[in-house]
């Protein structure tokens, strides 16, 4: 990784963005020392203007922010550090300093909360009852499911053809589980057909 620390004076900014939702979180700065720590750790390490020293972000809080991707910008001086926060960002009690959290990518929130349920063994988790009673169910189950948001799109009420669609994704999310692929899986096989 070769960043430009001499261009504006040994710091560069640092773009955070959640990695499932793709939301920026919050801009920091990070001299070389920062960059390194951060790389060496897994979990993001500015350098703080105000404090004069290196700041790893959760040192207090415990609201870390670890590293899925980072790259560097085409000038070589920006820094892009996609996330996965383990709470809010900003020390406002915001999920993002620019905010409050968005509702685009919470498909993937929901299928690593299922995820999260199946591997801990949730004994009162419906996800988790489910997942245990095997593939033929769980494929059963998203037929149901598809069934009857079919019967629901033949008639004129939204909020139960809504509330079927929701079932069915849900329950699509778990038979992923099951077969040991993510959304991010059938995301590429649609992207790949849109060439």
């Amino acid at each position: 990784m070769n960043i430009d620390f001499e261009k504006v004076s040994g710091l560069v900014p640092v773009i955070i963005q959640d990695d499932r939702t793709l939301q920026v979180l919050m801009l920091g700065y990070m001299n070389e020392e920062a960059l390194e720590k951060t790389q060496k750790e897994g979990k993001v390490t500015f350098f703080s203007r105000t404090k004069k020293r290196l700041w790893t972000k959760g040192e207090e809080s415990g609201n870390f922010l670890y590293v899925k991707d980072l790259k560097i910008d085409c000038d070589n001086d920006t820094i892009l550090i996609k996330v996965v926060p383990t709470n809010v960002v900003c020390h406002k009690e915001t999920f993002s300093c620019f905010g409050e959290k968005e509702n685009k990518g919470f498909l993937y929130q929901l299928e690593e909360k299922i995820s999260q349920r199946i591997d801990e063994s949730d004994e009162n988790s419906y996800t988790n009852q489910l997942y245990k009673r095997g593939i033929n169910k769980v494929a059963q189950k998203v037929g149901e499911e598809a069934v009857e948001l079919v019967l629901e799109a033949k008639d004129n009420n939204e909020d139960l053809f809504k509330n079927e669609a929701a079932d069915l994704l849900y329950h699509f999310l778990i038979l992923l589980k099951t077969k040991n692929f993510k959304l991010q899986d059938i995301e590429e096989v649609l992207i790949s057909r849109m060439k």
